[in-house]
């Protein structure tokens, strides 16, 4: 456990809140391990990106709270997991409560990448009312979604337990909120695929129609403008395709839409040659079958883009 106590703020002349950037977080609130599961941001882009949030939410002009609530009443609460899962964007719902109260205390029970049942209560708050009213949408929705991601990544990772297969997650991301998501995905145990267009090369179908179905002179072009040590990947939709990828030295194919017996064949073919990633249409209900072929990895694109959100409440009691 770890508590949190937030720097207190001054209020500039005109009312407005302040944002003065949190510089004395506490690591156990930012992360499980630091060094296996870093958070993506740094203190101001948490900050920020919370900022953006509570304003989208209109949350410094809460009129519901403000006709109802004296702005000097003092509660306590715990946010309560409301279903199995695992825990992801503990470090923005507690930005969230803080920029709504500068004296908020926080006590984290369960930090991101902990396995949490339902009934569990995974953070204590305690401060005012009011904050605490206007912020819990906000807090709520960053730990609903990206804990939806983490869950859904554990699920697979130990669906393909005892194999070699990892887990990878894809480009299909929300607009905006890719290293979070991915973050969440390695919360749940899943590993990150390319972060972005340049940080690796995937040579897809659209890519090898542009140029006429060549992947030799799409691999010999990879290569030479990549950086050296960049992987060099090519989707493969038959077995020709994959002895075409490993003849042009390819270092990655992925096995796109293939059936079972497809998959076999063309582990065999690459086996100690190029890595394998199997991908296309991918569910709990088929990976285990396909990490069972001695793919290397198993992409699924659902991990972030169908993700559900996994429940959480906050419920108070008055001090």
């Amino acid at each position: 456990m770890s508590v949190f106590h937030p720097p207190l703020r001054p209020t500039p002349s005109n009312g407005s809140p302040a944002f003065t950037l949190r510089t004395t977080t506490p690591l156990e609130v930012r992360t499980v391990d630091i060094q296996a599961l870093p958070f993506p941001l740094a203190d101001a882009e948490i900050a920020a990106q919370v900022r953006v949030a509570l304003h989208e939410d209109q949350a410094f002009n809460d009129v519901s709270t403000l006709a109802t609530v004296a702005s000097t009443r003092q509660v306590r609460s715990a946010i309560v997991a409301r279903r199995d899962g695992v825990m992801a964007g503990v470090p923005l719902a507690v930005e969230a409560f803080r920029q709504l109260d500068s004296a908020v205390s926080v006590r984290v029970q369960a930090n991101d990448g902990t396995r949490v049942a339902a009934g569990d209560v995974v953070m204590h708050v305690s401060g005012h009312a009011c904050g605490m009213l206007s912020a819990e949408r906000t807090a709520l929705n960053y730990l609903q979604h990206l804990s939806g991601i983490a869950t859904l990544t554990s699920r697979f990772v130990d669906a393909v337990a005892g194999t070699s297969a990892l887990i990878l997650d894809t480009r299909k991301t929300t607009p905006g909120w890719r290293a979070l998501e991915k973050y969440a995905v390695r919360a749940g145990g899943g590993t990150n695929h390319r972060m972005d267009l340049r940080s690796g090369v995937l040579i897809k179908d659209n890519h090898l129609a542009a140029i006429g179905g060549d992947i030799a002179m799409a691999v010999s072009r990879a290569r030479g403008l990549a950086l050296s040590g960049t992987a060099i990947e090519v989707e493969c939709d038959t077995l020709e395709q994959v002895d075409a990828a490993i003849a042009a030295g390819a270092d990655w194919v992925l096995l796109d839409n293939m059936s079972l017996e497809q998959l076999y064949e063309a582990v065999a073919r690459c086996r100690g040659r190029v890595i394998t990633e199997a991908s296309g249409g991918i569910t709990l209900d088929t990976v285990r079958r396909i990490a069972e072929t001695g793919v290397d990895r198993i992409s699924v694109g659902a991990l972030t883009h169908s993700a559900p959100a996994l429940d959480f409440g906050l419920d108070f009691d008055a001090l």
